[in-house]
């Protein structure tokens, strides 16, 4: 298969999951999604992050966003396996688990890295975009739980990105102050943003609680 880049459509499919069949790019619709695997059912590291995400549920509607969580068990597995993900974080798994048994899905995403020990898929992340383009891709080793608050802020910030001429410094968060984008020349930057912070010619700063 073709590696796949930032920018790229997502690839489409179709596959059997905790709430039934579904069609990935239907389902998505014009919403963003954070789509992430696991490398398996029953183990301790999966366990917390499924829980994780169901905790996060608000924060995921508050950003228009939907999550989806992949694994190559089937649906019996994961079915069997949710409520032990509930009892252990105290909330409910509330989005859909795909089954890819046959690794058709992980494949298509290049989840599976046999270095890694086995045929399981790693964990990866992929944000959407509505537009359906991957707009971030992160691979963690199957021993790393993620952080999924980080997850959040790059969430955030590539909303803000696609607000307006705007980029984020390091460690930004919502409330900071966002860059504005070189594309815009100073003298029309300093139109469109009354208090732009010239530091340098090419690193310009605008209050994004005001965007």
């Amino acid at each position: 298969m073709t590696s796949l880049h930032l920018g790229d459509t997502a690839p489409d499919f179709t596959a059997s999951t905790t709430e039934g069949e579904l069609s990935f790019l239907d389902w998505k619709g014009d919403s963003w999604a954070v789509f992430f695997s696991h490398p398996a059912d029953y183990t301790p590291v999966c366990t917390t992050e499924l829980g994780r995400v169901g905790q996060l549920s608000e924060e995921w509607d508050r950003r228009n966003t939907k999550v989806i969580a992949l694994s190559v068990d089937s649906v019996q597995d994961h079915n069997s396996w949710k409520p032990d993900v509930e009892e252990v974080s105290n909330t409910t798994v509330g989005y859909p688990i795909i089954a890819d048994p046959d690794k058709t899905v992980a494949v298509l995403y290049d989840m599976i890295h046999p270095g890694e020990g086995d045929t399981s898929s790693v964990r990866s992340v992929f944000i959407i975009g509505p537009d359906n383009l991957i707009k971030l891709m992160l691979t963690y080793p199957k021993s790393v739980g993620r952080n999924f608050d980080e997850i959040l802020r790059v969430l955030d910030a590539l909303q803000l990105n696609a607000s307006g001429p705007f980029a984020t410094p390091a460690d930004w968060r919502p409330g900071d102050r966002a860059i504005v984008s070189l594309d815009i020349p100073t003298d029309e930057a300093k139109e469109l943003f009354p208090d732009l912070d010239v530091v340098k010619p090419y690193l310009r700063y605008t209050n994004s609680t005001s965007i």
